[in-house]
């Protein structure tokens, strides 16, 4: 029996079994099971040292954005739309057959837009570029789930039904569980708080699903068996993701504002160019970007030259983008802007930046 035929049986196991405290331990032993062998299925097929077919591309810009979809829902066009890049479209599926990388320039940042093929259902057991697709979303700092407004949430369920397959969590933060293998010991767990999906029965069982027997296990918050797998397996990713509704020229405005009202959506027509600019503040938004500007003294600040990080790095975070020798020379950095109680403040390393803030670093 392969792999996929296991999969689809231990599936199968799972949607015949009621859930109830009497088949909690049962089906917590088939979920592990059931992930154990996704994971194998994800596994390069090739020999070692043998070379692909170069469908990703090189990561460039301040943040790289996956748009992943379903064929004809207008991927393309949104690229050929909001980029300067031009991407084959075409009213027939699979335009596009290999990634398609384009620039957004916006807010000073410029930002990575790859226009992925079509996924089609099953392509998380490998059906038409669907490993490679997801491979190059792993990759990404957000997903832009491209969908067809005309086909309500059926193309929305079935894409994250395959992402969360291949351990793509979208919208999620990482379950706050401690994990940690020992050597001996057998298995310690323990929890900070009330647990209503678990216990230390169901983890042991999982663990020794994976043949682990001595480990410490200590559970901060109220998860089921599904994140305890995900903290075992720690090669999950937990992405952004905004689900972008494309071709609202063709539907009645009342399912417009249905689906404006979704959370992490936006609705767009790629047609008629409408709310394009809406959906570029959706992403810097998403992306958790801030600029920063640098000022020499004596000098203005240099507006026309940010410096693109992460929301919540430090001044020490900053001095790594401006060169990586100014920590060992840093005396201190004035700062001017929102994170600051006075303008301007003198901070040290651990000072926390904010959006369009101003520093100027003061060496020994």
């Amino acid at each position: 029996m392969g792999i996929l035929d296991k999969i689809q049986e231990i599936e199968r196991e799972i949607a015949r079994t009621q859930k109830n405290k009497a088949t909690e331990y049962h089906l917590g032993t088939l979920k592990a099971k059931l992930a154990k062998y996704r994971a194998q299925l994800l596994e390069p097929t090739g020999k070692k040292g043998e070379k692909g077919d170069g469908f990703d591309v090189m990561k460039s810009g301040d943040a790289r954005v996956a748009m992943i979809g379903f064929p004809s829902v207008g991927k393309s066009t949104l690229l050929s739309t909001i980029t300067k890049t031009e991407s084959a479209q075409a009213s027939y599926e699979f335009t596009t057959l290999t990634c398609i990388p384009g620039v957004i320039e916006y807010q000073d940042a410029n930002i990575q837009l790859l226009d992925l093929p079509g996924i089609i259902e099953g392509a998380s057991q490998g059906k038409g570029r669907g490993r490679q697709v997801i491979a190059v979303a792993r990759t990404a700092d957000l997903i832009l789930m491209i969908l067809d407004a005309t086909k309500k949430d059926i193309h929305k369920d079935l894409l994250e039904k395959e992402l969360e397959s291949v351990g793509i969590r979208l919208n999620v933060l990482p379950p706050n569980i401690y994990f940690k293998q020992k050597k001996a010991g057998g298995i310690s767990f323990n929890s900070t708080v009330p647990l209503t999906q678990m216990n230390e029965k169901l983890a042991q069982m999982i663990l020794h699903e994976y043949k682990i027997f001595n480990a410490e296990v200590l559970f901060r918050e109220d998860c089921g068996a599904d994140a305890f797998i995900d903290v075992i397996l720690g090669n999950r990713m937990y992405l952004n993701c905004v689900y972008v509704y494309n071709k609202i020229d063709q539907i009645p405005l009342e399912e417009v504002n249905r689906l404006a009202r979704q959370p992490h959506c936006v609705v767009i027509s790629c047609e008629m160019k409408l709310n394009l600019d809406y959906l570029k503040d959706c992403l810097w938004e998403h992306l958790n970007l801030i600029r920063v500007y640098t000022k020499k003294p004596g000098c203005p600040p240099d507006f026309d030259d940010s410096i693109i990080l992460r929301n919540g790095v430090s001044v020490k975070h900053v001095c790594h983008a401006i060169h990586r020798t100014i920590e060992q020379v840093f005396k201190y950095a004035l700062v001017w802007g929102t994170s600051t109680k006075y303008s301007p403040q003198r901070v040290g390393l651990s000072h926390i930046m904010h959006d369009e803030d101003v520093i100027q670093v003061v060496k020994k």
